[in-house]
């Protein structure tokens, strides 16, 4: 393992002195490159004023600020907002906000629904959510049960729909929570938007809620502030982590309606919404996503991801009828692909394989499996990316043995 002595724009810088292209964001977090200046100056700025203070009975201008920039920006309908400081977290509150909400109004629904392959973090309420398998597996008797419907494969939508509606059926169903459009740790699957309206008229019928976990996909990755608007899709709770604060420093949100809020603001006290961590709205974390939304309202970051879109578009065809490769897709900044070995899967021996070369060339890509995608800054260059796709198909050659 190298050690990273610094960081700039779209590339780390080892202690060997070797530049590395980040093509993944260091796991999906840094979205207009490492070290952007407005966000450093505005942490550096913070640090004058603050350093960490209790969101209980006090308040600071940097959260205010953040959650009226986060209101302004989000989906209509979402009208308030509750910090926390991690994605899994983010997620974990929406579960209790949503179970919350029911207790509260005296309406027994205790069940939540979830889509197979997904991942919404490694808290027990998170992995309860999420996929089971050999990551959570120790941790069984810990997890709660959820109701799965099936991946929304192409042509097969249909069984998703049914499968949520005959779950929604039992009057039981409290919430769905989906991440939209793409689903990341379980493959960089990918699905059609209108999957995500048919089942907002199905939560809607049924009287339950939805929440998109928009921890990876928020913040343009899937070409949109958030993947949801592609559908029309208004959530009645939205996660958000990750480019909340560009990348630079942990936070995450959870927004809310005003009828989840109001069910939980109460003279009684037994309707508190009982969750709180010590570092709930960080004022530094909260300036960094102050100065976020400052580069999104004074930059055209829209441009930059329009003209990732396009090389991503036109490079992909290279492997379009490419034998080496399967499902080759993208989502926005988003691109997958495949490579077709016999031992698939998470834990295929070919991922390490395949970071190891990715790493001899210079660039950090971290294939789920057999699964190799990319996720690079807003930053990065149409020639940077080229490279990029250059190696893609060396590795694949070298892995195959075809090189």
């Amino acid at each position: 393992m190298k050690r990273i002595v610094s960081t700039e724009g779209a590339y780390l810088f080892d202690e060997d002195g070797n530049r590395v292209l980040d093509a993944i964001s260091s796991w999906w977090v840094i979205t207009h490159g490492h070290r952007h200046p407005v966000i450093m100056r505005a942490i550096r700025e913070a640090t004058e004023t603050y350093d960490q203070v209790i969101f209980a009975e006090y308040s600071h201008e940097p959260a205010e600020c953040l959650a009226e920039g986060l209101l302004a920006v989000a989906p209509t309908g979402l009208k308030h907002v509750f910090f926390s400081d991690s994605g899994s977290t983010s997620v974990e509150v929406a579960l209790k906000m949503a179970l919350g909400y029911f207790h509260n109004i005296g309406e027994t629904r205790d069940r939540i629904v979830v889509m197979e392959h997904g991942y919404h973090g490694d808290t027990i309420g998170t992995m309860s959510a999420g996929e089971r398998g050999v990551f959570n597996a120790a941790y069984a008797p810990l997890l709660f049960g959820v109701d799965r419907v099936p991946f929304p494969k192409q042509g097969l939508e249909k069984q998703t729909l049914d499968a949520f509606e005959t779950a929604c059926g039992t009057g039981r169903v409290a919430a769905i929570l989906l991440e939209p459009l793409v689903l990341g740790a379980g493959g960089m699957l990918t699905y059609a938007p209108d999957v995500l309206t048919a089942i907002r008229q199905i939560a809607d019928r049924a009287g339950c809620l939805v929440i998109t976990d928009e921890v990876m996909t928020g913040w343009g990755r899937t070409g949109t502030m958030f993947a949801c608007e592609q559908a029309g899709l208004l959530p009645d709770i939205l996660c958000t982590s990750k480019g909340l604060t560009g990348g630079a420093l942990p936070l995450a949100a959870t927004l809310c309606t005003s009828e989840i809020f109001d069910a939980h603001l109460s003279t009684d006290r037994r309707k508190t919404f009982f969750h709180f961590s010590s570092y709930t709205a960080n004022p530094i974390a909260c300036a960094a996503g102050v100065a976020n939304l400052e580069v999104w309202k004074n930059e055209d970051v829209a441009a930059r991801i329009k003209t990732m879109e396009l090389y991503h578009r036109t490079s992909l065809q290279r492997f379009e009828g490419d034998e080496r490769f399967s499902a080759v897709r993208q989502a926005g900044t988003i691109a997958a692909l495949d490579l077709n070995v016999t031992a698939s899967g998470y834990l295929a021996d070919v991922g390490p394989r395949m970071r190891k070369l990715f790493r001899e060339r210079g660039l950090l890509i971290r294939p789920l499996g057999n699964v190799i995608y990319m996720m690079p800054p807003y930053c990065v260059t149409p020639s940077e990316l080229a490279t990029t796709y250059d190696a893609i198909d060396e590795v694949a050659s070298i892995i195959l043995g075809r090189s």
